[in-house]
Order: C-alpha cells, then sequence, then structure tokens
C-alpha cells in the first residue's frame, strides 16, 4: 500500500499521457495538493492555539473538545 497522496499518484500518473490537457490537470492536482497542505497546517496550529487557551481559561475536557470539533473533522478528511 502507497503512503503517496491520491492526488500526487495521479497526478504522477497524468504526466505520463500525451492527451491535451493531462499535463494542466497533473499540475493543478500538485497545486492543490500544496494548498491542502498548507491548509491543514493552519488548521493544526489554530486547535492547538485554542487549545491552549481554553486551557488557560481553566476549561474542561468536553467543552474544548466541542469547541475545536469541527477543525479536527476537517483535519481528519483533509488527512485522508
Amino acid at each position: 500500500m502507497s503512503t503517496q497522496p491520491e492526488a500526487l499518484r495521479l497526478a504522477d500518473e497524468l504526466d505520463g499521457t500525451v492527451k491535451t490537457g493531462y499535463w494542466e490537470a497533473a499540475a493543478e492536482l500538485r497545486r492543490l495538493h500544496s494548498v491542502n497542505a498548507e491548509l491543514l497546517e493552519a488548521a493544526e496550529d489554530a486547535v492547538n492555539r485554542i487549545t491552549s487557551q481554553l486551557k488557560l481559561l481553566r476549561c474542561d475536557d468536553e467543552f474544548i473538545a466541542h469547541e475545536t470539533q469541527k477543525l479536527r473533522f476537517a483535519i481528519a478528511k483533509a488527512q485522508e
């Protein structure tokens, strides 16, 4: 099983073809993969900062989990 992200695998596969538009599609997949990685890093940083601030305010773990739930779901989805 490959650990290469699907977008990059598809981009590599498209690069080997001669059909019109495939190189552009490959480049766009790589660009979107890069953007996704940047957004994922920003979301992880946001969760960490929010968690730290809420702990400083002595919020309980259930409240913290509730407040960061959407970001955590988005992070998990982006890592699939």
